[in-house]
């Protein structure tokens, strides 16, 4: 029988945290950044490339993964894990956002979405079981009930509709799971989402009709939609406060390196978001100096590293100029490199924001990260 999910809590200082995650495919330390795979990959990244930059738990993407190759395919192979040859920890999202950003090829009701595949067309219909049956079929540790996301900003009757619906899809997903878990255990933990927009009205219902349903983890949804970051932090600080401190708390979506240490110094234990790699195939890579723009013409001739205090094996070994001139002629290689870096710079903030949390001098971290972050060369 698999082993299932547990959190603990490693210390506490005020709100933030340090704990650890036990799945059927190992621990994940938090706070934790997930790398996202959306199609079972993290593009321009092997399984050895994420090992080697320190990841410990990644994030599929439930919409994609049933498009192609398809859950059923998955599950033949032995689940995601084994499937992409990532033998460690998984987390799958719940298809919600996806029909959030496709608004033009999908259509939410009361019982579900109904949408078009971006591939070619064809309809399809998620509902709060079906994404349940996908998820487990993917096979991924954590998964996530299925919610509905809407737009900043939006009516409150929008608002309202949403949180209604991820309630009541909340309800079903885990009724449906737990009848499938009693009859066939497979380990896997099943995370609730808290809806509400930048309401604090809807935010305070949605945070505690989804704790009232008592997931072993919660998600905070809806975030990062095109809210300024002042409505964000207000936000998750008024939100977070709903959520039970035993459980592990997961920001999704949210992953400038700013926004992840305002969010640790609230107590949030997980993140994730496609910016590093898709910024890096963009021309565009985070560094502790800031984000630099090395496809600029200001890095033709530079022979300093993408980030001067680095240490990952792209700094330590290929110059800005020599980036840039792959990233022009379009050779891949490029994206390779640059993904890379970006990769272990995330995971180097969260081993550096795990470390000062053991060692209780977070805000100092933080502060000296910020300063130093900010400065332009």
């Amino acid at each position: 029988m698999p082993t299932g999910f547990s959190f603990q809590l490693k210390t506490a200082d005020g709100t933030v945290r340090l704990g650890v995650a036990n799945t059927p495919h190992g621990v994940f330390h938090t706070p934790a950044f997930m790398p996202v795979g959306t199609s079972g990959a993290v593009k321009a990244m092997t399984a050895d490339n994420l090992e080697e930059c320190g990841a410990e738990i990644i994030l599929g993407n439930t919409y994609h993964l049933y498009l192609r190759p398809g859950e059923k395919l998955i599950r033949e192979k032995g689940g995601l894990a084994k499937f992409t040859s990532w033998n460690k920890p998984t987390l799958t999202d719940s298809g919600g956002f996806q029909v959030f950003s496709m608004q033009d090829l999908s259509k939410v009701d009361d019982d579900g979405a109904t949408f078009r595949s971006h591939h070619d067309g064809s309809l399809h219909r998620f509902n709060a079981e079906k994404v349940i049956e996908i998820e487990r079929d993917i096979g991924a540790d954590i998964i996530m009930s299925f919610d509905q996301c809407v737009p900043y900003p939006s009516d409150r009757r929008t608002v309202s509709d949403s949180v209604r619906r991820t309630y009541d899809w909340a309800q079903k997903g885990l009724e449906y799971f737990n009848r499938i878990e009693a009859a066939q255990p497979s380990g896997i933990a099943l995370f609730g989402i808290v809806q509400g927009s930048i309401v604090e009205e809807f935010r305070k219902i949605s945070a505690e009709q989804i704790t009232g349903i008592n997931f072993p983890g919660y998600a905070i949804g809806g975030l990062a939609v095109g809210e300024n970051k002042e409505e964000m932090e207000n936000t998750l600080a008024y939100t977070i406060q709903f959520l039970p401190a035993d459980r592990p708390r997961y920001l999704m979506g949210v992953g400038y390196p700013e926004d992840i240490l305002m969010a640790v110094s609230y107590g949030i234990d997980m993140f994730d978001c496609v910016l590093p790699t898709r910024n890096a195939r963009t021309g565009m890579v985070f560094t502790s100096q800031g984000p630099l723009v090395f496809r600029n013409a200001d890095s033709a001739d530079d022979d300093r590293p993408l980030d001067i205090n680095c240490d990952c094996r792209v700094c330590k070994r290929y110059s800005r100029a020599y980036i840039r001139h792959l990233y022009n002629q379009r050779e891949i290689t490029a994206l390779v490199l640059a993904t890379y870096h970006s990769t272990y710079f995330f995971q180097n903030l969260m081993r550096g924001i795990r470390l000062a949390l053991m060692e209780n001098r977070f805000e100092q971290f933080r502060r000296k990260f910020m300063e130093k972050y900010s400065e332009r060369e």
